[in-house]
This record gives structure tokens, C-alpha cells and sequence, in this order.
């Protein structure tokens, strides 16, 4: 028994750090990402997943929150190029 729970008692490893991107490149991920998501939730209205009033509420919403994560992409300025 001692050796059968050996794994669970021992300690796990402490996790590595990933190597740190720069802000601009952290807000053009957060981009696609909003992006992908207004795709998908006009993927579901469009496959009758969603109202279409839960789907216009949802697309203000995330439209909303693109044209935000826009606006601190053009105050962050142009020092690093966008990812591809």
C-alpha cells in the first residue's frame, strides 16, 4: 500500500514559468480570442442555439468588449509587432 500511494504523497513540481510576452502581444491574443467568440456566438444563433434577442445582447456585449481591447492596442502604441 505504502508504495502504490508513493505518488500522492510526494510532492508535485513547482510549475515553470512561461516566458512573458509583451503587453501588446497579450491584447492582440485577447483580440483573436473576442473575435472567435463573436463568431461562435453568431454560429449559434444562426444554428438556433440562441434567441435572437440572447444573440444581439450577446454580440452588443462582445462587440463592445473588442472595440475596448482596440482602444488599449492603439494606446499601447505601435513598439512590438502584432503576433501572426
Amino acid at each position: 500500500m505504502w508504495f502504490v500511494a508513493a505518488p500522492l504523497r510526494s510532492r508535485p513540481d513547482p510549475p515553470q514559468e512561461l516566458p512573458r510576452r509583451g503587453a501588446r502581444a497579450d491584447l492582440e491574443a485577447a483580440k483573436e480570442a473576442k473575435y472567435r467568440e463573436i463568431r461562435d456566438a453568431e454560429l449559434d444563433f444562426r444554428t438556433g442555439k440562441l434567441s435572437e434577442d440572447d444573440w444581439r445582447r450577446l454580440d452588443g456585449e462582445l462587440r463592445a468588449d473588442a472595440v475596448e481591447l482596440l482602444r488599449q492596442i492603439d494606446a499601447e502604441g505601435v513598439d512590438e509587432p502584432p503576433l501572426k
